[in-house]
């Protein structure tokens, strides 16, 4: 069934779904294994935020992160993604988010504040240069590309580097004048080198400009806002009022921005689909009472790190059954049974129960194999090592950590304890062994390793420690030298 006879009941014409991927790429042969579920489920569309993944060449080189995609890997995604009828966006920041550029020494002096790599100051000449390099080298392999995200959330600290304090002392000045002058400079870039793409930016930094500058500034009519709210409880009324508002301002389309994973912790290792289904619905209602035909599609986030130096959250086959809810919710208009039965149908799932999933029948989704086994490190792997050190009575009365800073223990205690650390240290590599071979199929080493450190490792040291200590206390000590 074409995406175009499925749009039936939606309001939002696109649905994209974003890849962050400023953390845990996916191998493009995992990608192409997903592309085809996200076409079945009801996307039209991809928002790619390459960030250090993509092949920057000349001085921006250093960009790369060390398994960014080859040039050649960009054209087969784009190519995988036009098989699968999925229109690209591709997503560059150009303002707050820059830590992936700013963090280098040789970016440093582009710095609004300079200590901290988050922001672009807008007033250097260099910056717009560096951020048109970017643009011109992500368009180039992008030929054709309707529109560009060009980032601009979240700048944080904006009017606080000494070049802005100087600025602002100058009448009329303002921090909302300094933030819609650089993204017009951008986006009449964009529109110079590119007259058929049009800049998409994010609304945070627009919401609370009053309307008459944000008319006067003339970026209404270069731009189109994406309003991202990943709430459960968004402010259905307030968010329609604030697409009038864009519209009174003479912007001439909008985007709407939900989440699917990566919006309800930053180290969230299980998507609560239950919160991202209510977030979508709640979009639907905003579609239904803002401004008609203003929406040109969602944007179904897929956070993957809160920032460039944050860790990880959620990895993307871990919230491919969020994401199908959500996909099929915004397509048919609600959750109902018949909806669940279709997302289970796609996803191989028996039972979808969205308020606990659980490991049991997984699926037969690409990377089900890894929502199965993190699921069980999730709900069980610190539990049971909690269980064992913190509530089992002979560990916590015969081998306390009094006991183990000095290596004592009644040699009775040792076969109690022994053998059941022994037993859940050997099930728990066991797993762990099948899980990091499953993630190696889809993730390059860097982030197995770092999801393994950050979510597997701590608890078997903790295993291992306690094995060590026990040996060391039960083995035989010499004697103390006798006095004379």
């Amino acid at each position: 069934m074409k995406n175009s006879e499925m749009s039936g009941s939606s309001p939002f014409k696109m649905r994209l779904v974003h890849l962050d991927l400023k953390g845990a790429p996916p191998k493009v042969s995992y990608l192409s294994e997903v592309f085809p579920l996200f076409h079945a489920l009801g996307a039209n569309g991809l928002l790619l935020e390459y960030e250090d993944m993509f092949p920057y060449e000349g001085r921006l080189r250093l960009l790369r992160a060390k398994h960014a995609y080859s040039p050649p890997e960009i054209k087969e995604i784009l190519h995988l993604a036009t098989l699968n009828e999925l229109e690209v966006i591709p997503l560059v920041q150009t303002f707050g988010h820059m830590e992936f550029v700013l963090k280098h020494e040789a970016l440093a002096h582009l710095r609004e504040v300079a200590l901290f790599p988050n922001t672009l100051n807008p007033h250097e000449a260099e910056s717009l240069a560096l951020v048109g390099a970017m643009i011109s080298q992500v368009m180039e392999l992008h030929p054709g590309a309707r529109w560009l995200h060009v980032g601009c959330d979240e700048v944080y600290y904006l009017g606080e580097g000494e070049a802005s304090r100087q600025w602002l002392q100058q009448e009329h000045n303002t921090k909302a004048r300094l933030c819609l002058s650089h993204i017009k400079a951008v986006a009449c870039h964009v529109l110079a080198q590119h007259p058929a793409t049009r800049p998409l930016v994010w609304d945070d930094m627009l919401r609370a400009i009053p309307e008459d500058q944000l008319s006067a500034s003339g970026v209404p009519r270069l731009v189109e806002p994406v309003l991202w709210d990943y709430g459960a409880d968004l402010d259905v009324h307030g968010k329609a009022l604030l697409m009038e508002k864009y519209r009174k301002c003479g912007f001439l389309r909008l985007w709407a921005a939900s989440a699917f994973k990566g919006a309800t912790g930053a180290s969230q290792a299980l998507t609560p689909i239950e919160h991202h289904l209510r977030n979508n619905m709640q979009w639907l209602q905003v579609a239904a009472s803002g401004p008609a035909d203003m929406l040109q599609g969602i944007v179904l986030t897929g956070w993957q790190r809160y920032d460039h130096f944050s860790v990880l959250c959620e990895l993307l086959p871990v919230g491919i059954p969020s994401l199908a809810v959500c996909l099929q919710s915004l397509l048919h208009g609600d959750f109902a049974e018949d909806v669940k039965a279709k997302v289970e149908n796609f996803l191989g799932i028996s039972n979808l129960e969205i308020t606990d999933f659980t490991s049991e029948g997984a699926g037969s989704f690409p990377g089900s194999d890894i929502l199965a086994l993190v699921t069980h490190v999730g709900l069980h792997l610190r539990s049971s090592v909690d269980a064992l050190l913190e509530r089992d009575r002979y560990v916590t009365g015969w081998f306390s950590s009094y006991h183990r800073r000095r290596k004592l223990i009644h040699p009775v205690m040792v076969q109690h304890i022994q053998p059941q650390a022994l037993s859940l240290l050997a099930r728990w590599s066991t797993l762990v062994q099948e899980l990091e071979a499953a993630l190696h199929r889809v993730f390059y080493p860097d982030t197995v390793e770092e999801w393994l450190e950050e979510n597997v490792q701590p608890s078997l040291r903790r295993l291992q420690g306690l094995l060590q200590d026990l040996r060391e206390a039960a083995s035989p000590r010499p004697l103390a030298a006798q006095d004379p």
